[in-house]
C-alpha cells in the first residue's frame, strides 16, 4: 500500500475562533496545518498544540497579511517547511464598524487590504504552490449580501472577495483547483460579542435572534464543519460557490437601522 503525504493547509488568522477550530478538525484528518497569526504567539502555539493533539502536525508563522510584505512573509515561512500547498483558507478579517458618513480613508484602506487584497495575493501565491490541484477557501459573512448597521466597510470588502472567488474558480479550475467561500451569519465568537455589545447604539442581539428561523446563533463548529467539507474530496466538483451558514438570517436580514438607538440611529434618521 502506497502511503500518501499529509495534506498541507495554510490558514490565516488561525490562532483563535473559526480558524483554530478548522485547524484542529483538519489535524484530526492527519493534515499539516500552517497556523498564521499576527501578534499572539502563545495563542498560535496553543492552536498548533490542538492540531497535534488531534493527530496532525504543522508550524506557526507570524505575518501581518494586511500588508503585501506580510503575505510574502507568510509564504516564505511556508516554503521553509514544505515544498507544496494543498489548501489555502483566507480566514483573517478586520474592519471598522461605523456608518458610512464616519468612515475615514484609513478605514477604507484597511478594510480592502485585510479582507480583499490579502485574499487575492494569498490565493495567487497558494495556487503557485499547488502541484496537483488543491482547494482555496474564503471565509465571508452575511454583510456581503445584505446591508445592516455599521457593516458597510467590511461587507463591501467581503462582497469584493466573493466576486474574486468566482473569477479565481474560472481561472484556476483547469489546474484542478477549486475556489469557494463559506458565508456566516451570527457566529458565537468574540467578534459577535464585540459587534453587538461594544458598538454603541447597536440593536440588541436578542432582537435579531428572535427573528431567526433557527432561533440561535451558529456555533463556530458550524462554520468550521462547512469549511472542512469544501476542503474535502467530497466537494471536488464544487467550485465558484458560496455556502451560506446563517440559520436563515439572510432570508430576513436583521438588524435594521430602525432597531438602533442613540447617536448610531441619528446617523441615519437625524436627531
Amino acid at each position: 500500500m502506497v502511503e500518501t503525504a499529509p495534506r498541507v493547509v495554510v490558514i490565516t488568522g488561525a490562532s483563535r475562533g473559526i480558524g483554530r477550530l478548522l485547524a484542529e478538525k483538519l489535524g484530526a484528518e492527519g493534515a499539516h496545518v500552517v497556523i498564521n497569526y499576527k501578534k499572539n504567539a502563545d495563542l498560535a502555539d496553543e492552536s498548533l498544540a490542538a492540531v497535534r493533539a488531534a493527530g496532525g502536525d504543522g508550524v506557526t508563522v507570524q505575518a501581518d497579511i494586511e500588508t503585501a510584505e506580510g503575505v510574502d512573509a507568510l509564504f516564505a515561512g511556508v516554503d521553509e517547511h514544505y515544498d507544496r500547498i494543498d489548501a489555502f483558507v483566507a480566514n483573517a478579517a478586520a474592519a471598522a464598524f461605523k456608518p458610512i458618513k464616519d468612515l475615514k480613508l484609513h478605514h477604507l484602506d484597511r478594510s480592502y487590504a485585510m479582507n480583499a487584497r490579502s485574499f487575492v495575493l494569498g490565493a495567487q501565491r497558494a495556487a503557485e504552490r499547488m502541484k496537483d490541484g488543491g482547494r482555496i477557501l474564503y471565509i465571508s459573512s452575511y454583510g456581503s449580501l445584505r446591508a445592516f448597521p455599521t457593516y458597510a466597510a467590511l461587507g463591501a470588502a467581503k462582497a469584493m472577495a466573493e466576486q474574486y472567488m468566482r473569477y479565481m474558480a474560472a481561472e484556476f479550475g483547469p489546474r484542478g483547483i477549486t475556489v469557494n467561500a463559506v458565508n456566516g451569519g451570527l457566529i458565537d465568537t468574540d467578534s459577535l460579542d464585540y459587534f453587538y455589545n461594544k458598538v454603541p447604539g447597536m440593536a440588541p442581539m436578542d432582537s435579531v435572534l428572535s427573528k431567526l428561523p433557527l432561533q440561535r446563533p451558529a456555533k463556530a463548529d458550524d462554520m468550521a464543519d462547512a469549511a472542512q467539507f469544501l476542503l474535502s474530496e467530497k466537494a471536488g466538483y464544487i467550485t465558484g460557490q458560496v455556502l451560506t451558514v446563517d440559520g436563515g438570517l439572510t432570508i430576513i436580514a436583521p438588524p435594521f437601522w430602525s432597531d438602533t438607538t442613540g447617536e448610531l440611529r441619528a446617523a441615519v434618521f437625524g436627531e
